[in-house]
C-alpha cells in the first residue's frame, strides 16, 4: 500500500469509530427523541461509509470499495431527514424524491459497475452530495423563524454554517476530481462536525470551554503529526499533511471516546448535587449524614458556636455574617492579614488541615470545615460547594 492509501484508511476508520461514539452519546442524552432517531440514522449511514471504505482501502478489496458507494449515495437523504426533524416540517416533495431515487440510482449503479466510468460517476456522485448539503443549508437558512424557539434558531444557524464548512472536506474524498490531494479529509470533516455538535449541546460557558479544548486538541495533534513526519526519511509536504491528518483524526476520536466514557462514569457515580437532589433527608442533620457518604465530605467536620470558644466566637460572628464559603486559597478574604477575625479563621482551617469552610449560619455560628483533595479542586466542585451551602442553610434543623 502507498502512504496515501494508508493515511486514507486510518482517517476513515477513525471517522467510523468517532461517529459510533457520538451516536452512543446522542442516544444516551435523549433516547426517545424523534430528532435523535433521525440523527442516528444519518450518522449511521456516514459511519458505515467510513468503515466499509476504510476496510476496502486497507485490504485492497474491490468489492468493498464498490459496496461503499451505497452509503455514500444515501448521505444526502440522511442529511435531509435530519433537516426535516430540526425544522419540524417536511421538505418539498420534489427534494425528497430526488434524494431517495438519486441515492438509489447512484448507490446501486456504483455497486453494480457504474464506477467503471470513473470520472463521470465521481462527478455525478460528488455533485449529488454537494447539492444535497447545499439544499439542506438552504432549507435551514430560509426557515420560518417565528415557528421555532430562539435557542432552536441559534442552533440551526450554527448547523447551517457547519454544513457549508464541511463541503470542502467532502470534495477531497473524490480523488478522481482532485488527484493531487495528499489525503482524503471527508472523515476528518465529519469528526469535527460531530465534536462541535456535542459541544453545542451545553450552556454558553460550557461551549466556550469545549471549543477551547477542541482548539487545543487540534493544534497539539497537528503539531505532533508535523513533528513525527520528520522521523520519515525524505519527507515532503504531502507526507507532512498525511501525518497531520492522521494525528488530528486520531486525537479527535480518542477525545470523543474519553469524553463519552467520562460522562458514563459520572452518570454511574452521582456527584455532590445529584446526591443532595436524590436525598430523602428532611433535616440538616439528616442531609449532613447523606453528604458524609460522598468522598469530598468524608473528612468534613461540623462546628457549632459552643465548640469554637478557642477562636473567639464574637469576632468570628461578624466576619462570617456576610460570607458563605471560605476558601483557604483566597485568604485574607479582602481584609488585612492581621485582622483578628482573619487570624482566627486561618488558625481554625490550619488546625483542621482544611481548604474550605462552609458557613451554615453566622449567628449563632454553624460551620462545616472540610479538605477538598487537589484532584477534585476544580470550578465545578467550587460551584457545587456553593450550592450545597445554600441548600444546607435553607434546610431546617431537627425539630
Amino acid at each position: 500500500m502507498t502512504p496515501g492509501v494508508i493515511a486514507d484508511s486510518i482517517v476513515n476508520l477513525c471517522g467510523a469509530i468517532g461517529l459510533c461514539v457520538a451516536m452512543m452519546t446522542f442516544y444516551r442524552r435523549d433516547p426517545r427523541s424523534a430528532l435523535t432517531k433521525r440523527l442516528l440514522i444519518a450518522l449511521g449511514v456516514i459511519a458505515t461509509l467510513f468503515l466499509v471504505r476504510g476496510a476496502a482501502w486497507w485490504s485492497g478489496s474491490a468489492f468493498l470499495d464498490r459496496l461503499s458507494v451505497i452509503p455514500a449515495a444515501l448521505i444526502p437523504l440522511g442529511a435531509l431527514i435530519v433537516t426535516e426533524g430540526i425544522l419540524r416540517r417536511h421538505a418539498p416533495r420534489a427534494v425528497k424524491m430526488v434524494a431517495v431515487f438519486g441515492g438509489l440510482v447512484l448507490g446501486l449503479g456504483g455497486a453494480f459497475g457504474l464506477e467503471r466510468f470513473a470520472t463521470p460517476y465521481a462527478m455525478a456522485l460528488s455533485l449529488f452530495q454537494l447539492a444535497g448539503f447545499a439544499t439542506c443549508a438552504w432549507l435551514l437558512a430560509t426557515r420560518d423563524r417565528a415557528t421555532l424557539m430562539a435557542s432552536e434558531n441559534r442552533s440551526i444557524g450554527r448547523l447551517a454554517v457547519g454544513a457549508l464548512v464541511v463541503i470542502p472536506f467532502i470534495i477531497t474524498d473524490f480523488r478522481t476530481l482532485v488527484p493531487d490531494i495528499p489525503v482524503r479529509l471527508g472523515a476528518l470533516g465529519a469528526l469535527l462536525t460531530v465534536t462541535v455538535m456535542l459541544i453545542a449541546g451545553g450552556g454558553a460557558e460550557t461551549r466556550r470551554h469545549g471549543l477551547a479544548m477542541m482548539a487545543l486538541r487540534l493544534l497539539s495533534s497537528a503539531l505532533l503529526g508535523f513533528a513525527v513526519a520528520f522521523m520519515v526519511p525524505n519527507v515532503d509536504a504531502a507526507q507532512i499533511v498525511r501525518f497531520c491528518a492522521v494525528a488530528v483524526a486520531g486525537v479527535l476520536t480518542i477525545g470523543l471516546m474519553t469524553d463519552a466514557l467520562r460522562a458514563l462514569f459520572e452518570s454511574q457515580e452521582p456527584g455532590i448535587l445529584n446526591s443532595v437532589a436524590a436525598s430523602p433527608a428532611a433535616t440538616r442533620d439528616q442531609l449532613m449524614a447523606e453528604l458524609a457518604h460522598h468522598p469530598i465530605f468524608e473528612s468534613a467536620r461540623r462546628y457549632r458556636e459552643s465548640e469554637l470558644a478557642a477562636y473567639d466566637p464574637p469576632r468570628l460572628r461578624e466576619f462570617l455574617a456576610t460570607r458563605r464559603v471560605l476558601r483557604r486559597s483566597e485568604a485574607p478574604w479582602g481584609l488585612a492579614p492581621s485582622d483578628p477575625a482573619v487570624e482566627r479563621a486561618v488558625s481554625m482551617m490550619t488546625a483542621n488541615s482544611a481548604t474550605h469552610v462552609i458557613v451554615l449560619s453566622g449567628d449563632p455560628i454553624d460551620l462545616i470545615v472540610l479538605a477538598v483533595p487537589v484532584t477534585s479542586a476544580d470550578p465545578a466542585t467550587e460551584t457545587a460547594l456553593a450550592l450545597v451551602q445554600r441548600l444546607l442553610a435553607l434546610t431546617p434543623e431537627a425539630t
